[in-house]
């Protein structure tokens, strides 16, 4: 993010989130406040991936969404499948960084597919 007080903000929330954790009430109020300077930016991809984010939190009342892992290497394919003792704070954490340099090409990836992540969860529960 570009705007100085969206960088603010942004790390006025990784910052709560480090102290506190997951405080359902306060990181969805910043991150609704922090949604309008990723449209004024014009990036589609972050605007998105902030409303996922904070009405996956809001409904859920957690983050449950692992941070993405990086494509096998050959010979390699180890059983990575299983991400139920990922740190939701610490996935939390990396997509606020993410946010912070959304126009970084290895950045958009990852919110993509973050993006997609949160919208896959929110069908099948």
């Amino acid at each position: 993010m570009e705007n100085p007080k969206a960088q603010k903000l942004l790390n006025k929330i990784q910052r709560d989130l480090m102290r506190n954790g997951i405080i359902i009430n306060t990181i969805v109020q910043d991150l609704k406040e922090l949604r309008p300077y990723a449209v004024e930016e014009n990036s589609p991809l972050l605007a998105k991936v902030i409303r996922l984010t904070y009405e996956h939190i809001e409904n859920y009342q957690t983050f449950d969404i692992p941070i993405p892992e990086d494509e096998p290497i050959e010979g390699f394919e180890e059983e990575t499948e299983n991400n139920s003792d990922f740190d939701p704070v610490e996935s939390l954490d990396y997509l606020l960084s993410l946010m912070a340099e959304a126009k970084n090409k290895i950045n958009a990836i990852e919110l993509r597919e973050y993006s997609n992540q949160l919208m896959a969860y929110a069908e099948e529960n």
